[in-house]
């Protein structure tokens, strides 16, 4: 079992709680946001087994959110740190909530988070909720290390690139599908695009390989 193999059942459980949930937002594992005025913000983070380094990503995540959780693989014996009641009173302590995920991906609620967190880092948490709303559907399994994530901002180059196949247009003719479409091409952030001319914008070949479907 690897990390990205607890994320879809800890999907289905918040889903079912109630939250929209997306995975790798800002370097989240897991975001579950619940409307409301104000939104209820969720983090969840995910390790293989319980360790501290989970609690530290807990306590960084507590100030930009409502709730956090922290979910790992249950223990295959029963010296894990689930069933040590030091570990749970010190997530009690800080309000975090505790899940195990089996194997089969059944969910098991150890803690439940005692009280919302205190928000402190309200910049950090409005860059969280925004990048959660932008971006478009659930494109990433949370608990991945290593590899490129779909962002929003990486979506909307997609959409852009993906227009531009049919063509060299001005930025004004890709607002309608994206409204932040002019900083996109002017910042040119993956080398997708190239100023033909005043105004005017083509694919480079790296951003027509990067929406054409390979031939291997």
């Amino acid at each position: 079992m690897v990390e990205t193999d607890l994320y879809l059942p800890l999907k289905t459980f918040m889903e079912g709680a109630g939250y929209t949930v997306k995975g790798e937002v800002n370097g989240c594992d897991l975001v579950g946001v619940k409307d409301g005025e104000p939104p209820v913000v969720m983090v969840c983070e995910l390790k293989l087994t319980f360790n501290l380094e989970l609690v530290m990503q807990g306590v960084n995540r507590a100030t930009i959110c409502d709730e956090v959780w922290l979910a790992a693989q249950t223990s295959k014996t029963s010296r894990g740190r689930e069933h040590d009641a030091r570990f749970r009173n010190l997530c009690r302590r800080l309000g975090f909530g505790l899940i195990a995920v089996s194997p089969a991906g059944v969910v098991d609620v150890i803690i439940a988070p005692f009280a919302a967190t205190p928000r402190k880092d309200t910049k950090r948490r409005s860059r969280l909720l925004d990048e959660h709303k932008r971006r478009v559907g659930d494109p990433q399994v949370g608990g991945g290390r290593g590899k490129p994530i779909m962002t929003a901002y990486r979506q909307d180059c997609i959409i852009c690139a993906t227009a531009l196949l049919a063509g060299p247009q001005r930025p004004r003719q890709l607002k309608p599908l994206v409204a932040r479409a002019a900083t996109i091409l002017r910042s040119n952030v993956y080398g997708w695009f190239a100023k033909e001319s005043r105004g005017i914008y083509a694919l480079t070949d790296l951003g027509r390989a990067a929406v054409l479907p390979s031939k291997d």
